[in-house]
């Protein structure tokens, strides 16, 4: 079957280069990489544990604190309660 593909041209020279190197088409070479890409995602995945995590008791977030805000979060961490 025929079709078009659209590949970066950086891509394509290295694949020109090996096609040459090995004596073998671009088409032959695409195919293969094509099977052993479709080859590697039907790889049997093992079922995963389900994972529990342990949760306390409570109303909820702190006041002014964001989940979506890492520097902020690392801030409030490393905030000192003990000082008065």
């Amino acid at each position: 079957m025929r079709t078009t593909i659209r590949l970066d041209d950086g891509l394509l020279k290295e694949l020109r280069v090996l096609a040459a190197e090995t004596d073998r088409t671009m088409t032959s070479l695409i195919e293969e990489a094509l099977r052993n890409l479709l080859a590697r995602q039907k790889q049997v995945k093992l079922p995963r544990d389900a994972v529990r995590l342990a949760t306390v008791g409570g109303n909820g977030l702190f006041p002014g604190v964001d989940l979506d805000d890492g520097a902020a979060l690392l801030d409030l961490m490393n905030t000192d309660d003990t000082k008065p």
